[in-house]
């Protein structure tokens, strides 16, 4: 059974799972699906073209589903995708995507946290347990794969990509892809390391990420250029998951990857 504040505005059009709660002069709009066990909480707004997965809660002043801020925007039908167990909390904002992107959609996975006041703008694909804190920005386009996690008060340019298990500091200026696995600090924004104690709490073994941190010695101080450390890598290194991740990633960059720190090691 649902619980509809009677000050809440939602639309007949919109399709509610079951359980659901919307608090009091919260807004759902048409074009709205929004499935069993979601929380939609006093002053929310969700509007058109949003579909939300299970048990998810938005909390107040969070806007999501408005349109791109973006100049190319004709007013075509696109979409905000949310997953399975997530967290949208206050003010936080998701706008829809784009048909310039080729996209027409903008994605959050299952089990991700946003916290208050950032911003996921048109396009981005965010993916499952991954953490966007308060006050960040991610502009147009920009990936966070499985597990990533972007520091407070941090921007993504557009475009850019971080790398599963990677972890941004706050305050960081992403202009370059953050490859799986690290720890990228500084200004301007370099590896700092493998996110050693993150990838531990997540089950991976000292073994395993020592075999990433070799891997990172080769690209980063080994000397060689980024297309002779992943040659290098390929050959000497056993194919696992952990390998195979970085080179098809870094491979992938459009942007290029962040460089090493400037200062010596």
């Amino acid at each position: 059974m649902n619980k509809i504040h009677p000050q809440a505005c939602v639309s007949p059009e919109a399709k509610l799972g079951d359980n659901i709660e919307v608090g009091p002069f919260a807004f759902i709009d048409a074009n709205v699906e929004i499935g069993d066990g979601c929380r939609i909480l006093n002053g929310a707004t969700i509007l058109n073209h949003v579909k939300m997965g299970k048990n998810c809660t938005v909390f107040p002043g969070a806007v999501v589903g408005g349109i791109p801020q973006d100049l190319k925007f004709e007013g075509e039908e696109s979409w905000v995708e949310i997953g399975d167990r997530v967290n949208i909390r206050e003010c936080a904002t998701i706008n829809r995507g784009t048909k310039a992107s080729g996209k027409l959609v903008t994605k959050v996975g299952s089990d991700t946290l946003i916290m208050s006041y950032a911003h996921i703008a048109h396009d981005c694909n965010v993916g499952n347990h991954c953490i966007v804190v308060s006050y960040v920005g991610l502009a147009g386009e920009v990936e966070m794969e499985d597990w990533s996690v972007m520091g407070g008060n941090s921007g993504a340019h557009q475009f850019c990509r971080l790398g599963t298990h990677a972890f941004v500091g706050a305050y960081s200026k992403v202009s370059k892809d953050v490859p799986p696995y690290c720890l990228a600090g500084r200004d301007p924004l370099a590896f700092e390391g493998v996110n050693r104690v993150g990838l531990l709490r997540r089950g991976f073994t000292e073994e395993q990420v020592n075999e990433i941190k070799d891997i990172y010695d080769i690209i980063y101080f080994s000397g060689r250029n980024t297309t002779q450390a992943l040659e290098y890598i390929e050959a000497n290194f056993p194919a696992t998951e952990r390998r195979d991740t970085i080179l098809g990633f870094i491979r992938k960059s459009a942007r290029g990857i962040i460089p090493k720190p400037r200062t010596n090691r």
